[in-house]
């Protein structure tokens, strides 16, 4: 059920886009997530902290498997745009590489250094770089571009991108109007005029596959989120499924993509027939 949000206190407006409290064990199950990653990573020194730009966090990681010809999965972290690195996902590669893709892992600036439009300019910029220069370090054939939480947000946005063939906006925020709402603005500074052109539900709907994934335990409010906007993609005639994934919270969904032949994996492959 949709929430009457002009009647919430700003408590309630708060509670509705923390997932981090709404996840008890959600710190215990980052740092796992953390920690399994370090080795991985290590296993590929020689693709990793490709620049794209000229700032720190401007870089790739990039995780080739056997067949350069194959789909290259391209992963963006969430974090409300304002925490967490692309190094501590490395983990979540695993589930692609066994099946044959290749990864890579797009890194960028966070709020308050930057602003949201910068963040949306890089993530245009990497894409750029990888359609390019991908070729050069294995990653030759087409991009399914992904991500989680504001990197659902951003691969929405990401996908108007030539480079891109098809992509899954897993556990998204499609609508920013709520976003300021909340204390996630403190960092964030979203402008009217960025709400407009930075919201997926207020742009031009594009025509390519993409899959719309929330997990079922997840707040309401990204549920909505999630299915507001595959309902605005359907009334388009928009390609692409809507995925529900039982009992998972918004920590647990992204879990999908390390599971070899799991839901999310057949879906990224359904989406490139």
């Amino acid at each position: 059920m949709s929430l009457d949000w002009g009647s919430l206190t700003q408590r309630e407006r708060d509670a509705a886009y923390n997932n981090s409290e709404a996840v008890p064990d959600s710190r215990t199950l980052s740092e796992e997530r953390n920690t399994a990653s370090v080795p991985f990573r290590a296993r590929y020194a020689g693709s990793l902290d490709l620049a794209y730009g000229t700032s720190q966090r401007e870089q790739w990681d990039l995780y080739p498997g056997k067949d350069a010809s194959a789909p290259t999965l391209v992963f963006i972290h969430g974090g409300y745009w304002q925490r967490n690195r692309r190094e501590d996902f490395a983990a979540i590669a695993e589930g692609a590489l066994a099946m044959g893709w290749n990864v890579a892992m797009c890194g960028y600036s966070l709020c308050p250094e930057v602003t949201m439009t910068r963040i949306v300019y890089q993530i245009h910029e990497a894409l750029g770089w990888l359609s390019t220069h991908g070729p050069e370090h294995g990653l030759a054939g087409p991009i399914v571009l992904t991500g989680w939480s504001a990197g659902g947000h951003l691969t929405a946005l990401g996908a108007e991108h030539p480079a891109v063939t098809a992509a899954i906006a897993i556990s998204g925020i499609f609508e920013l109007g709520p976003i300021r709402d909340t204390y996630l603005n403190a960092a964030l500074k979203l402008t009217d005029e960025e709400i407009v052109e930075l919201s997926p539900m207020r742009r031009p709907v594009v025509m390519k596959p993409m899959a719309i994934v929330y997990g079922g335990a997840e707040l309401p409010e990204l549920c909505r989120q999630s299915r507001d906007f595959y309902a605005f993609r359907a009334a388009a005639q928009a390609p692409g499924p809507l995925l529900h994934i039982p009992g998972a919270d918004h920590f647990r969904v992204v879990e999908a993509l390390r599971q070899p032949g799991g839901a999310m994996l057949r879906l990224a492959a359904d989406l490139l027939l």
